[in-house]
């Protein structure tokens, strides 16, 4: 049968000239339709088109990966259709299980399609029938998103449930400490917390708790029939209890003036904490916090100002400036063997809690341990060293506005799925990974950000014509519907190293390599991680001017002709 617009066609393409006449035998050129790729602002790979062999790719020096960030705010306002299968069921490959996409090929009429990640055939269920038209094309296509849309939310049916989708719960740990009262800290944050009550997301569904601490942990009961929240001090850390459980977690619309009373009291109740060298225990207070909200799941807010040396997860100081710039400085960056930040963070994880911290100190406090706790269960850090509330504090307002508003998956789950030949080998970013390729995040918000490194099967050939890449975010949002989000691109497959450099996307690379990075310089250190960086450049400099690649990606552009470029487009 024809193909569809959508799908990968090919175009014969002869000799290319390349940078000094040099002449560049090319494959076939496969053309897709750019209408039907998923938008950069949610996918972006480091490449336009995939190398066929991993000797190619180590000629071209690009580097294999991709960028994704699901639920990114687009800048054009572009809203993702959604899509209602209904009773016909989520359209998936029965062998493969990826969605269906512009890039399929029907055959017999529309009463097949032929999968292009695992190229097997699927039967069209009788709901779904639709006839081809002349061109091959389903005549209802423009009808349906997910035929022409490279970023479609399709409703997720029952069967995508293991429990009923869960409300949006946030729970605050705040540092009450006199670092905390005296830097502004602590007023600072309960101010743009009241701020943001009438915008958090899931109204009237959404549910809301207090811990604060210092060297003991303080519960606040929000019962909704009080007028003023009574609070209780638990100091004893060996055998932390709840003292009321049934009141510490409420629904805000319930008990929204009794939360909003116990907000502008926090700074007057622990203005006397005058003690300076009292410790802390962050441990305890996030492990209590994480008793109250571990039924439902949801996002943890951690305010922090000192190294905590009290009750679970406690540490020491142990900041060595001799091992600055020696082979042995990546240890400074390695977290702390402790079970806290082992197996309670993952288990943490695993029950849909998320932790977003936010660090003020004025003195060492082992970021490289603490980090765990966002890292691990999905969330983010927040670092303001030496935090002062004239200077420092409408920044402070400002990202927990952000944290607190922005659109969030709940409780979510993401695959990336490649064509044959193709597979993913890293993982990068705030993520727990479940088995071989499937991503556990308890929030994916709109700023969330994940690297993905690909490579060639076994070394062979990719022997298609084009390489689909697919993600998928299994999620539920802020009202309570459990969606997909799928994400779907497909790029040529090309023989032609200066193919690769032309068409490699710079911003992907930079993001890329700045995501490997991070994760490498716990096990390297710094410079090691500067010398790869910088090797990465000169060897994809080197290739290009070597292959004399040009094109949008203007690696093998001479200077000049890059000044020119650049000139051209200011006017």
């Amino acid at each position: 049968p024809p193909p569809m617009p959508g799908a990968p066609q090919p175009m014969q393409g002869g000799p290319q000239a390349g940078y000094g006449g040099q002449q560049m035998q090319r494959q076939d050129v496969v053309q897709v339709d750019p209408s039907a790729q998923c938008d950069k602002a949610w996918m972006r790979p480091t490449f336009g088109s995939f190398p066929h062999s991993p000797a190619l790719q180590a000629q071209s020096a690009i580097p294999l990966g991709v960028i994704i960030q699901p639920l990114a705010d687009h800048p054009d306002g572009k809203e993702v259709p959604v899509i209602n299968f209904g009773s016909i069921g989520v359209v998936r490959c029965r062998a493969c299980r990826a969605y269906i996409n512009p890039f399929v090929q029907w055959m017999d009429n529309g009463r097949r399609w032929r999968c292009n990640i695992c190229m097997r055939d699927n039967e069209t269920g009788s709901q779904y029938y639709s006839h081809l038209d002349g061109t091959g094309q389903r005549a209802d296509r423009m009808e349906r998103p997910e035929l022409h849309a490279g970023c479609v939310e399709i409703i997720a049916p029952q069967e995508y449930m293991i429990r009923p989708p869960q409300a949006p719960v946030f729970v605050f740990v705040l540092d009450v400490s006199y670092e905390a009262v005296s830097s502004g800290m602590l007023a600072c944050a309960v101010e743009a917390i009241k701020d943001t009550l009438d915008n958090l997301p899931g109204a009237p569904r959404t549910q809301v708790g207090i811990i604060t601490y210092d060297y003991a942990v303080h519960f606040y009961s929000l019962d909704s029939a009080l007028s003023q929240p009574k609070m209780f001090v638990v100091s004893d850390l060996a055998e932390l209890y709840l003292p009321c459980p049934e009141d510490l977690l409420v629904n805000l619309a319930d008990s929204r003036e009794v939360f909003e009373n116990l907000l502008d009291s926090l700074p007057r109740i622990h203005s006397k904490n005058a003690q300076r060298n009292h410790e802390i225990c962050l441990g305890s207070a996030v492990q209590a916090a994480y008793r109250i909200m571990v039924h439902i799941g949801g996002k943890m807010m951690v305010f922090q100002t000192k190294l905590p040396t009290l009750g679970h997860g406690k540490l020491t100081g142990r900041e060595n400036p001799r091992l600055l710039g020696s082979d042995k400085e990546h240890t400074l960056f390695a977290p702390v063997k402790d079970t806290f930040y082992g197996n309670d963070i993952s288990n943490m994880c695993k029950n849909q809690v998320a932790i977003e911290l936010f660090l003020f100190p004025s003195a060492f406090c082992d970021v490289a341990s603490l980090q765990k706790l966002a890292k691990d269960t999905g969330g983010e850090l927040h670092f303001y060293p030496r935090f002062s509330a004239q200077i420092n504090g409408a920044a402070l307002r400002a990202d927990i506005v952000r944290s607190l508003t922005r659109e969030t998956a709940w409780e979510a789950v993401f695959r990336l799925r490649a064509s044959h030949g193709v597979r993913v080998s890293g993982f990068h970013g705030n993520f727990q990974l479940r088995g071989a390729d499937l991503l556990q995040v308890p929030n994916c918000d709109a700023d969330a950000t994940y690297g993905l490194e690909l490579s060639h099967t076994d070394a062979s050939t990719v022997t298609s014509q084009y390489v689909t890449l697919q993600g998928a975010l299994l999620y539920t949002n802020s009202n309570g519907e459990r969606r997909i989000r799928v994400l779907t691109s497909t790029h040529p497959v090309t023989n032609a190293a200066a193919e690769i450099c032309s068409t490699a996307d710079q911003d992907a690379i930079c993001a890329f390599i700045m995501k490997k990075a991070s994760s490498d310089v716990i096990s390297v250190g710094l410079a090691e991680v500067r010398n790869k960086m910088l090797n990465f450049a000169v060897n994809i400099m080197r290739a290009s001017r070597h292959l004399g690649s040009g094109g949008p990606g203007m690696y093998g552009a001479m200077p000049q002709q890059m000044h020119q470029q650049q000139q051209q487009q200011g006017l």
